[in-house]
């Protein structure tokens, strides 16, 4: 196999609580994580030249080990010993800096496709054992579907399929770093933790409305207080008739759970006439999880 094409999916928090820090500046979390149908397209080749030949749609996304599809293929090239090049093509869709993980999707990606081109042979507990070297969001963006997940991020337990529903996704033209956004949740006193359990529960029992009513994001405090559009997004699309609209993980991409397309397609229209936000999306879920010896991804 000489070229692959794989779809790195984003994610949503439908939960995201802070438990504390530890001594080496990671947080201590509990999230439910969740895939959505919004993806990047991960073009993997092996090339003549040696290296990695990394390029990407859009411009200002760095091509060298600031990046994370790098520094994946760097990672199993020098863990594996592979000698051969590698040319990666990331064709962009998912918001950049937004809270969706979509450079966390590409290194996953990375990882998945380099071990079946040059059939490694590697596990997907393996290939997440090395994703968390990489980062906290690494490990779940190879698992992926409805999955809670705790320690740092990187302890994933999979949980019933989230019930069908339509996501309304709206990013307004701001980034967030996550970094900061932690630093600064740390001055803040967490008064109100989300009801991960109420989630939980509602997966188990099938019960979209109980999943919707239980979301939280301890972030939000933070990331909404330097930004009220993400408030100003969420307000429309509860008005719209969204169950619960949130932000996902740091920010500031706002998504909405509907039982109704045309409602989801209703408010991207408003958002989109009162300027809150010049990205949106109308997607869905997406529940399938795959092996690391899986002919698609």
């Amino acid at each position: 196999m000489d070229k692959l094409e794989l779809k790195a999916l984003g994610k949503i928090n439908l939960g995201l609580d802070v438990l504390g820090k530890r001594q080496n500046g990671y947080h201590d979390v509990r999230m439910v994580m969740q895939t959505v149908y919004l993806y990047d397209q991960v073009r993997i080749e092996k090339a003549k030249e040696p290296g990695i030949h990394l390029s990407s749609n859009l411009f200002y996304l760095p091509v060298n080990e600031n990046n994370l599809a790098y520094r994946a293929a760097d990672l199993l090239m020098k863990e594996c010993g592979i000698k051969e090049g590698v040319k990666i093509t990331l064709e962009k869709h998912i918001p950049v800096a937004a809270g969706m993980a979509g450079g966390s999707s590409n290194a996953a990606a990375v990882l998945f496709g380099m071990n079946r081109m040059f059939a490694l042979g590697l596990s997907q507990e393996e290939l997440m054992a090395l994703g968390v070297t990489l980062g906290a969001d690494v490990p779940y963006c190879i698992l992926r579907g409805t999955v809670l997940a705790e320690g740092i991020g990187e302890r994933l337990t999979p949980l019933p399929a989230m019930p069908k529903c339509y996501v309304l996704l709206a990013k307004p033209p701001i980034s967030v770093s996550t970094k900061t956004v932690y630093e600064k949740l740390d001055s803040h006193a967490i008064e109100e933790h989300p009801n991960i359990d109420g989630i939980i529960e509602g997966l188990r029992r099938q019960n979209l409305d109980q999943v919707a009513a239980s979301m939280g994001n301890v972030l939000e405090r933070v990331t909404v207080e330097e930004y009220p559009v993400i408030e100003e997004i969420k307000a429309v699309m509860r008005g719209e008739g969204a169950l619960n609209a949130m932000m996902s993980g740091s920010g500031p991409t706002v998504f909405g759970l509907y039982d109704d397309k045309r409602k989801a397609r209703k408010a991207a229209f408003r958002i989109k006439e009162q300027g809150l936000a010049r990205q949106t999306y109308v997607t869905s879920i997406h529940n399938a999880r795959r092996k690391a010896n899986a002919k698609h991804y």
